[in-house]
């Protein structure tokens, strides 16, 4: 494919800057498409991916740092391997390094194009949340990791039951996500309790954010995305060394309770390495758990789109550049 450069004037940043963003599930192919419309359109990547940013998580996070090339051409990339798995890192710094990540990019005349499928950390950049100032609070942090997501969920719903029903699927299953729930509830901020819930399904027509952003999201049926998921990770675990990975982040000091707190990948290795799974049984459980948190990712979207938010779907990448086009020109 030959490249064709459309660079924004670099002189100045515009009145409305735009932001092109590629949402979709896990093994859709967001890289890839964000990877040859950055090469084509003198763009940069900003990775909306809420594990993508720890060091040394690379082969269960599925960065492929190799792919971030278009022929001989190398694609700058932002919010990957920023800080240590053992750092905290939250919505909010993820947040500021985005709009950071942004600017950059278009101060140097370039195309940010925000990629991944992490929907809070995609919605928290385009809708412009206003987030919780409430600190973590480590010590109860520690104790709420060793309970599962339906442990903290019932916790939830002991001591806020109205805020409990609110919540959707994907957010009761995500540990780190209800952990920082309970301590909103445990600061008592009930003005940001309800902020929290209303923020992820908001319409926010009442958004203030300076970018133009447009949307692309990549569809694909689920029994191909289920093949896509299940060969990627017969591929990492037996050509990659995902294994070897995750005993190698014990090994470097963190705790199994952690490594499982990170989910999907990161949870079944270590549960085989503890010896609570086989091999075969890591297969089935994990392949089953992609395909679920595919299907998860789906349904925020689709819940994003109905609050409001346009989003173009594509069933095909070639019809992208033409759709991009069009959009840097009005």
């Amino acid at each position: 494919m030959a490249i064709e450069k459309i660079k924004l004037p670099s002189s100045r940043i515009p009145e409305s800057p735009k932001v092109l963003v590629i949402i979709g599930p896990t093994s859709g192919g967001k890289t890839k498409l964000g990877v040859e419309l950055a090469a084509q359109l003198d763009g940069e990547i900003i990775s909306a991916d809420s594990r993508q940013v720890y060091r040394g998580m690379d082969i269960g996070t599925g960065k492929d740092l190799a792919e971030y090339r278009f022929g001989r051409k190398k694609i700058k990339h932002h919010l990957i391997d920023v800080v240590s798995p053992q750092t905290r890192f939250d919505l909010a710094k993820y947040q500021r390094l985005a709009f950071q990540a942004i600017q950059e990019v278009l101060s140097r005349g370039r195309l940010p194009i925000v990629v991944g499928g992490s929907g809070l950390y995609l919605q928290a950049v385009v809708d412009d949340f206003h987030l919780a100032a409430v600190k973590p609070d480590f010590k109860k942090r520690a104790l709420w990791e060793k309970l599962s997501a339906e442990e903290l969920f019932k916790q939830i719903s002991k001591k806020k039951p109205d805020f409990a029903t609110r919540l959707n699927n994907s957010e009761r299953h995500n540990q780190r996500r209800l952990i920082r729930y309970l301590e909103i509830i445990e600061a008592g901020d009930e003005l940001e309790i309800s902020r929290t819930s209303e923020k992820i399904r908001r319409n926010n027509k009442d958004s203030k954010t300076p970018y133009n952003f447009l949307i692309l999201g990549l569809t694909c049926p689920m029994e191909i995305l289920k093949i896509r998921i299940k060969e990627r990770l017969e591929y990492r675990l037996n050509n990659q060394g995902l294994i070897e990975e995750v005993k190698r982040l014990h090994q470097e000091g963190i705790a199994w309770r952690h490594l499982i707190s990170f989910g999907l990948e990161y949870k079944f290795v270590s549960l085989y390495l503890q010896g609570r799974l086989s091999r075969e049984q890591l297969l089935e459980k994990l392949t089953i758990a992609l395909g679920q948190f595919a299907k998860r990712q789906k349904t925020w979207f689709r819940r994003w789109e109905k609050q409001g938010k346009k989003i173009t779907w594509l069933s095909e990448n070639k019809l992208a550049l033409g759709i991009v086009r069009k959009w840097l020109k009005n």
